[in-house]
């Protein structure tokens, strides 16, 4: 039967399904481009690139996770000035990206003049250039950024393999540059500048451009202001050093046409793995706003949403004493916080509002907790329990048999998500299960029942919990099992 398939199979249920006897083990790279954030941080990238990496290697596929870095180019020019400017070393060592930023803005509106766009060349120059003094301070930037990025990320329970950035690529790019002169890809047009002809007939009619006339790098202008040459450096060295069978970009949804391009250029330069490169993309959060103001940090929204988290919990009648309300308020906050982010297509912009986030019933990331809580505190007063010849059979309400269906389901929806990536069929799936769940906890004691029908009871609500407790593990959710 499912329960005692459940139990026997434990955080394999679901994914030891014929549904995934024919789909081959992969070698995946997965690239979520974080970037120093010089702009508005409103960014949850690192939570459906989380999303994927747990699926694959739940699938049993090998993941190398990578953190890309926006670590380079004419904007790190206006950050030098303006930190020599304004900067202050203390403050970069104890908040580097608030501070970074502030110092950015403050450049930002005194750049105007001439003389300051002079001083940010000339700085950007003198990196590409390597001198000492230049690069040591954009070294500090970025040692000091990764690892405030490391702790924030521990909070969201993600982790990195790899931390590697635009300026690891910057010698390999002119390579690249090379190799599309000598295969005859690189067209210069009248002006000076330099372009790949994309189009089916040679014609122009698609392009990108990929060089200024002056010969230097051109920013393909999107939002993090990403370079094409060093992805295409990054995808044939991680092709070299992995020989990955799919390589994974998970970024906001701006950078799709760059994806695009990139894409068809590898394959132009005659790599056929080109196709096995995907762009996962996502939507913007709107209205995010926390209680320092509209510019946005990750590290305020789970300061945040803990606080508020705490609040509600202490003002709840049915909290108990629990061991580490801290620690509890920051995994149902940020379990509140990925389940608002991951219910639609994660391409779909979504209006961001605390308060329908925060509630404790309704579709919500707390609704989980709360159900996997309570389900885990009726095992525990039964826990000397042996759950061995359990008479399922027995379970014949219709508020059973709709749980036990719904059990069988798992599968499915986990071959859903893992043909189309994304986490909103796991989503549903769970939230129905902890709806059906909550039912079937009123309507179907375990106390005071008939010792056979109770463990029978007692063991479709173990089944159900276990099943909660994996699938909110692989969208990043870490169960809590007091509240």
């Amino acid at each position: 039967t499912v329960l005692q398939q459940v139990l026997k199979d434990g955080s394999e249920y679901g994914v030891k399904s014929e549904l995934f006897s024919t789909v081959p083990r992969q070698k995946a790279v997965i690239e979520f481009g974080d970037y120093l954030q010089l702009n508005n941080n409103t960014n949850f990238v690192s939570l459906p690139g989380n999303f994927i990496a747990n699926l694959k290697v739940a699938l049993g596929h090998e993941v190398t996770r990578i953190n890309y870095l926006g670590d380079w180019g004419m904007q790190f020019g206006l950050l030098g000035v303006g930190f020599q400017r304004f900067g202050n070393k203390e403050k970069l060592k104890s908040s580097p990206l608030q501070h970074l930023f502030e110092v950015y803005v403050q450049i930002n509106k005194a750049a105007e003049d001439e003389n300051t766009k002079k001083l940010a060349k000339d700085f950007f120059k003198k990196l590409e250039e390597h001198d000492e003094q230049t690069l040591s301070l954009w070294k500090q930037f970025r040692d000091f950024s990764i690892e405030e990025y490391i702790r924030i990320y521990k909070r969201l329970g993600v982790h990195f393999d790899e931390y590697s950035g635009e300026s690891f690529y910057q010698e390999k790019s002119q390579e690249v540059l090379k190799m599309l002169e000598d295969k005859g890809l690189l067209q210069k047009t009248i002006k000076g500048t330099g372009i790949v002809d994309l189009s089916e007939k040679k014609d122009l009619s698609s392009f990108s451009t990929v060089m200024r006339s002056d010969g230097t790098s051109l920013y393909i202008t999107r939002q993090f202001l990403v370079i094409l040459f060093r992805d295409l450096a990054a995808a044939i060295d991680r092709m070299n050093k992995y020989s990955w069978d799919t390589m994974i970009y998970v970024t906001d949804k701006s950078q799709s046409n760059h994806f695009q391009h990139l894409f068809q250029i590898l394959k132009l330069m005659g790599y056929d793995w080109a196709e096995r490169c995907q762009h996962v993309s996502f939507g913007l959060v709107q209205g995010m706003k926390t209680r320092r103001g509209e510019v946005i940090f990750l590290e305020d929204v789970l300061n945040e949403v803990r606080s508020r988290m705490l609040q509600n919990m202490a003002c709840a009648k049915t909290t108990k004493e629990i061991e580490d309300p801290v620690e509890t308020a920051e995994k149902v906050g940020l379990a509140a916080i990925i389940i608002q982010d991951f219910r639609g297509l994660l391409s779909s912009d979504y209006q961001f509002s605390w308060d329908r986030a925060l509630q404790s019933r309704g579709d919500t990331g707390v609704f989980l907790q709360y159900t996997h809580a309570r389900l885990h505190s009726l095992e525990q007063l039964r826990r000397n329990e042996q759950l061995t010849d359990v008479n399922v059979a027995c379970l014949q309400e219709p508020d059973a048999i709709s749980v036990l269906q719904h059990l069988l389901r798992y599968d499915e929806v986990l071959y859903r998500s893992s043909q189309d990536l994304q986490p909103k069929h796991i989503v549903s799936y769970l939230l129905t299960l902890s709806h059906l769940a909550a039912v079937a906890h009123k309507t179907l004691p375990v106390k005071g029942s008939a010792p056979e029908l109770a463990q029978a009871r007692l063991c479709l609500f173990q089944a159900t919990r276990s099943v909660l407790a994996n699938g909110m593990k692989l969208l990043g959710i870490t169960p809590v099992t007091q509240m």
